[in-house]
């Protein structure tokens, strides 16, 4: 079975450095990996259009460039969507939407083996992550194992019982959702207002506390700064459609000006 490097980091208490695509073309996994500075790719999927055959092929593109590979998944079906991109090659799932802590404990089950010690849900399948072996042997299970779970903190169910999600044995990354939390205690738009923020100080803190990493999602390599202050060393950095859309304007707008001011 492949190594999971985003795995690794964790167990050897090292830094990580991911980035976000909603883009399902393969190509702009590898214009990431050939950077030679990601240590994973974030495929949104709650957030664009895509196929199982996308799953795979992004798999395939990150494994070129020996990088791991996350997939957000939509609140339902999560367990579907989960564990067929876990057979497609993705090594770490981030859950989306969880409000209690039995949501967070059955996102646990989704990507664990279905045996008596794990307790999970995830059977044999022939997929690729098994090099379309029938699989269920050691390796296998120990793949299962691997996989990295992270939780959105983001609703005000799991914000408010939060020492109890982070207790959750297979939980092993968490990242705050401002925006989706604002909403669901009825401050919409308000994610930048002082409660906003103190809330995600104490859920940073208590995780750290708690030695549960927290990741944070920032835009430029000046938001870390915060975010290292506190002790947070992973860390998720830009989306391509945001990328894109940030030149396009930019330069859209002073071409614009340029021309119709010659």
């Amino acid at each position: 079975m492949r190594k999971n490097k985003l795995r690794e980091l964790l167990n050897e208490g090292e830094p990580s450095i991911g980035t976000h695509i909603h883009t399902t073309w393969p190509s702009i996994v590898e214009a990431i990996g050939h950077t030679g500075v990601y240590d994973y790719v974030e495929f949104v999927a709650e957030y664009g259009p895509f196929d199982l055959h996308d799953l795979d092929n992004l798999c395939r593109a990150a494994e070129l460039y020996n990088m791991s590979s996350m997939i957000k998944v939509d609140q339902e079906p999560r367990g579907f969507i989960a564990q067929r991109a876990i057979g497609s090659g993705f090594q770490s799932v981030l859950f989306a939407d969880c409000r209690s802590v039995d949501d967070v404990k059955e996102c646990v089950r989704i990507c664990r083996a279905d045996t008596p010690e794990d307790g999970g849900s995830y059977g044999v399948a022939t997929r690729r992550f098994s090099y379309m072996g029938y699989g269920g042997g050691d390796e296998y299970v120990k793949a299962l194992r691997d996989i990295v779970v992270v939780i959105m903190i983001e609703k005000e169910g799991t914000v408010s019982n939060l020492e109890e999600v982070l207790s959750v044995d297979g939980v092993d990354m968490i990242q705050w959702g401002g925006s989706d939390y604002s909403m669901s205690v009825g401050k919409v738009g308000q994610r930048g207002s002082d409660e906003i923020q103190a809330a995600e100080r104490r859920v940073f803190e208590t995780a750290l506390k708690m030695g549960v990493p927290p990741r944070a999602e920032i835009g430029s390599v000046e938001q870390a700064k915060r975010y290292l202050d506190m002790g947070v060393k992973h860390f998720c950095i830009g989306t391509d459609i945001s990328i894109l859309y940030s030149w396009w304007k930019e330069n859209g707008d002073g071409l614009r000006k340029v021309v119709m001011d010659a």
